[in-house]
């Protein structure tokens, strides 16, 4: 028999107030109540704190704050990731992240879901007093590759992959895997061109992205 933390990162429906779960919701909120009333120059200490709130953190990297997270956990940074201001990943599942990565500000990440149908989302026999959740959950992980750019405000949806070197428009919903080197806007998100391909000496990205301290694709 799995227990519940292994059928959340299996994919399978659990028991989201589990204990473990709550125990791991409790010791995120504490770390990031401390992270986000921290001064922007107390780079040690936010470090230290996101090497404790983190599965790994590689080198050069930035959170911006407030930043909210689930579980945290069950979040991996690579090197040289920039993720901006108020961002939220809900890492009930693995939320990986590869070296070289832009994430903007409002950036959302969603591994945790529900059954769409109404008799699979209610939890079969649910009472009060059980302390289970009243319906169903699961969780699927997200994956962004490296070189990527996230825009301003993208939302990403449990399962999702975004293929390295891609960049995802500011407001965009992304619902299914982007592949490798493209721009994918919208809702639902698609891809509209290929990029990082040599065109006299530059990239198709850098012919179509402007430069833009903010990291909001567009």
């Amino acid at each position: 028999m799995k227990n519940e933390l292994e059928k959340c990162l299996a994919g399978e429906w659990y028991d989201c107030h589990n204990p473990l779960f709550l125990e791991y919701k409790q010791k995120a909120r504490t770390l990031l109540r401390e992270y986000n009333a921290l001064e922007y120059e107390q780079k040690e200490r936010k470090r230290e704190l996101l090497k404790e709130l983190f599965a790994r953190i590689g080198e050069n990297v930035s959170v911006g704050s407030p930043f909210i997270c689930d579980y945290g956990c069950h979040i991996t940074l690579g090197n040289n990731v920039s993720i901006n201001m108020n961002c939220t990943f809900v890492d009930c599942n693995r939320i990986t992240i590869g070296n070289n990565v832009l994430i903007a500000s409002n950036v959302q990440m969603y591994t945790a879901t529900h059954p769409v149908e109404l008799a699979d989302r209610l939890t079969p026999d649910w009472n009060g007093e059980s302390g289970e959740y009243f319906c169903r959950t699961y969780a699927l992980p997200i994956t962004i590759g490296d070189g990527c750019w996230i825009g301003g405000g993208a939302i990403l949806l449990p399962g999702v992959t975004i293929g390295s070197g891609t960049v995802i428009g500011a407001g965009s919903v992304v619902t299914k895997d982007i592949p490798d080197n493209c721009v994918a806007v919208g809702n639902p998100c698609r891809v509209i061109r290929s990029i990082n391909k040599e065109r006299q000496g530059q990239s198709g990205a850098d012919s179509f992205i402007p430069a833009d301290t903010s990291h909001s694709a567009r």
